[in-house]
């Protein structure tokens, strides 16, 4: 009794999530958070939109380097980021409030050296990466245009999405939101501004695009770094003795959730190389162009993910198993329904999304066989991301990385197969979209089955 007395008492965020109701809770949570990924999504969006008024080279450069660049935000945000989040709230949630506090720092020092490294990688492997998906000639030259500005200073990147999923690891997701919707309403008006030299600006062609999200991203490092030295959010940031065990509450399932994303990143650039060596750089607008919605589509699934991970993250922290399984059964089912509808909705009307970025006829007959065929299996995709978010916040990664490894086998193998059979694009397609199916109903089954505590 005396132990339980000497507890710190829980912060009113963590009693909300050990004991509001899952649903409203869940919503709340999340649609600031949705928001704020559709917005950061959207990034990607606005500069391929602008870009394709530079030509079908620049937008087919656009399409090499975009993979590259959701890696990035993927695995700052939704892996490491989430294994941020998820150490945060299971720290909260056992009542460890000067770790959750020394979480912080831990979490940009990751995130900071992790970004130096992938920006070196990049900065000295690019040109082959490109060559390898396919790009030649004035489409090789615009991708490294773009990517050379980018990943120079993608630091900024990681160490904005650290200092927001430390926030979002007590419960709240609307400050990260303000600060990225903010920003992404400064980046529609500037990006043309460095694309095509207007006003005062420099006619920085498609690096334009590049340096405008360099400046976002160091306005959200700013803005978020305020609130979290001002003392305003739940955890603080101190000065604190490095811990290696701090260091593993982050990696144990930020490396792993990592892993993850490169199954996602790289199905999409073997999808790229396949499509354009069968069929050329046009092809590979058309293709890159509809694949940009399925990203859109992990932008908003995280939008729900984050407060997956720190409402189970929480709940696992304070000993809630069964709750926390309700909470990831609740989210899947939110995921499904509305990945689903975008799926259908793409399917049947894919020129519609499709003529947002050209008109050339290649481009959008590659990109409509692909939503065609693909676009009805994104509800289990949404599914799969919604568990995979659960299944980080507690701590339980194995079967999210064999079914994305499943994934990667049917959609990637599968694809080449049919090309070197048949010849025709819509082989390829069929296998992603079998790769999707298989993904969301693996996970599902799996942790239907006990893969998180075994059955109880």
């Amino acid at each position: 009794m005396s132990a339980v007395l000497n507890q710190p008492a829980l912060r009113p965020r963590t009693r909300a999530l050990l004991h509001d109701p899952i649903l409203p809770t869940l919503l709340r949570l999340a649609w600031p958070n949705v928001l704020v990924m559709l917005a950061q999504a959207s990034t990607g969006l606005i500069e391929t939109w602008w870009v394709s008024r530079l030509g079908m080279d620049a937008l087919a450069g656009m399409a090499l380097v975009f993979p590259g660049v959701m890696l990035m935000q993927m695995i700052s945000a939704g892996a490491v980021g989430g294994g941020i989040s998820s150490a945060i709230a299971r720290a909260l949630g056992a009542r460890r409030t000067d770790d959750a506090d020394a979480l912080v720092l831990h979490a940009l020092i990751i995130n900071g050296v992790l970004g130096v490294l992938f920006s070196v990688l990049v900065l000295a492997f690019g040109p082959s990466l490109y060559r390898l998906l396919g790009g030649s000639g004035a489409s090789l030259d615009a991708a490294l245009r773009y990517s050379n500005v980018v990943f120079a200073g993608t630091v900024l990147l990681w160490l904005m999405n650290a200092l927001a999923s430390a926030v979002r690891g007590t419960g709240n997701m609307l400050v990260p939101a303000v600060v990225i919707c903010v920003g992404v309403v400064a980046l529609v008006p500037l990006s043309p501004c460095l694309i095509f030299g207007i006003g005062p600006f420099p006619a920085l062609g498609v690096a334009g695009g590049g340096w405008a999200l360099l400046l976002f991203y160091l306005g959200g490092v700013v803005a978020l770094g305020w609130y979290v030295l001002a003392g305003r959010a739940t955890v603080r940031l101190q000065i604190v003795r490095l811990r290696w065990a701090l260091f593993r509450d982050i990696l144990v399932v930020g490396a792993v959730a990592s892993i993850s994303s490169v199954q996602t990143n790289l199905v999409v650039a073997a999808a790229t190389a396949l499509v354009g060596a069968a069929a050329g750089p046009d092809a590979v607008a058309g293709y890159g162009t509809g694949a940009r919605l399925e990203y859109l589509i992990v932008a908003l699934v995280f939008g729900l993910g984050a407060p997956l991970v720190t409402m189970v993250g929480t709940n696992i922290g304070a000993g809630q198993r069964a709750r926390a399984l309700r909470i990831a059964w609740i989210g899947g089912a939110l995921a499904f329904g509305m990945t689903e509808v975008i799926g259908l909705t793409a399917a049947v009307w894919p020129e519609a999304w499709l003529r947002l970025f050209g008109d050339d006829p290649a481009m959008l007959a590659t990109g409509t066989a692909y939503l065609r065929a693909v676009g009805p299996a994104y509800g289990f995709f949404g599914l799969g991301l919604a568990l995979y978010f659960s299944s980080q916040g507690a701590g339980r990664l194995a079967w999210p990385l064999l079914a994305g490894l499943l994934r990667v086998v049917v959609a990637v193998g599968g694809g080449w197969l049919a090309l070197r059979l048949t010849g025709s694009q819509s082989g390829l397609f069929l296998a992603l979209a079998l790769g999707l199916a298989l993904y969301g109903g693996t996970l599902a089954a799996a942790i239907r089955g006990g893969a998180w505590f075994g059955r109880e």
